[in-house]
């Protein structure tokens, strides 16, 4: 893509994204996420609508009389991203490829942390971790993540989230709030997953296709692997091959879900058939009602 082109697409991807994120998703992201930046900075005593988990039991005891913990909303915040760009980031059968909507997912986070003042950072992996770009603020650090996630080219096609998780949990010191944006194709990662929510708030957001859980009747088709390249015949018109094909992605996205639950990850799932907009807000809805 040339730079003209590529400096059109970035402003029509900020156009929209910015739109969004002013309209619907900056609110509920500060809603939603704003609980893990709280600094504690002094206490008092207790008064009639004070929530009863903010009561500082040390104080009262102390004083025999309930005192509360009363909290500053810390000024800034770290949000990273950490984005699956290998192979199965091109595929695509509905209305866009893996990668559209991940490129515009990113960019209303983006749009929306910067709104509430918080730093951003991305982290691009494959097999290998193919790019760190350093948390900071502004505009014109948002566009620039936005013309990468574009344009850039990533050396290997495999996917390994252990791998990246390992080294967010070293780059990254400071408690973050990370969303982890994948198709989860990718070898165990169990305890690296773990790891990464006790430390950072960890949110899992799973990109698919539905022609990746469901096979359409289309005779005998070649089926390329884009992570590996290999080429396998499939006959469609099968319908016991179509049953264990979606079998096996019910199954998979069932090992995923107990994962993630497992884990405390909060996660939700989009697909390249729909808006973005009704799983995320439903997923910020629901942090936000536990708070």
């Amino acid at each position: 893509m040339d730079t003209k082109d590529l400096l059109k697409k970035v402003r029509k991807i900020e156009i929209k994204t910015r739109g969004l994120s002013n309209q619907i998703f900056s609110g509920e992201y500060h809603s939603a996420f704003k609980g893990r930046g709280m600094a504690f900075s002094e206490v008092r005593e207790y008064q009639m609508g004070d929530e009863i988990r903010t009561i500082d039991w040390n104080v009262t005891a102390r004083f025999n009389h309930p005192y509360v913990k009363v909290f500053d909303e810390e000024r800034e915040m770290t949000v990273m991203l950490l984005v699956d760009v290998s192979g199965s980031k091109s595929f695509g059968t509905q209305t866009q490829q893996k990668q559209d909507l991940v490129t515009e997912l990113c960019a209303v986070l983006a749009f929306s942390a910067i709104q509430n003042n918080d730093k951003v950072g991305v982290l691009f992996f494959s097999d290998q971790v193919e790019k760190f770009i350093p948390p900071k603020k502004g505009r014109g650090h948002i566009l620039m993540i936005i013309r990468e996630l574009i344009n850039f080219k990533p050396e290997h096609k495999g996917t390994n989230i252990a791998q990246a998780l390992q080294y967010f949990n070293s780059a990254i010191k400071k408690r973050s709030t990370a969303f982890l944006i994948s198709d989860f194709m990718s070898d165990t990662f169990e305890n690296e997953l773990k790891i990464a929510n006790r430390k950072h708030d960890l949110v899992a957001l799973r990109i698919f296709d539905i022609h990746e859980e469901e096979f359409p009747n289309l005779g005998l088709i070649p089926v390329q692997d884009e992570e590996t390249g290999q080429i396998e015949w499939i006959n469609t018109a099968d319908e016991k091959i179509r049953h264990a094909f979606k079998t096996a992605a019910l199954e998979r996205n069932g090992r995923l879900d107990n994962l993630f639950k497992k884990s405390g990850v909060d996660f939700t799932k989009i697909g390249t058939h729909q808006s973005y907009v009704k799983p995320l807000m439903t997923l910020f809805k629901k942090r936000e009602a536990r708070r």
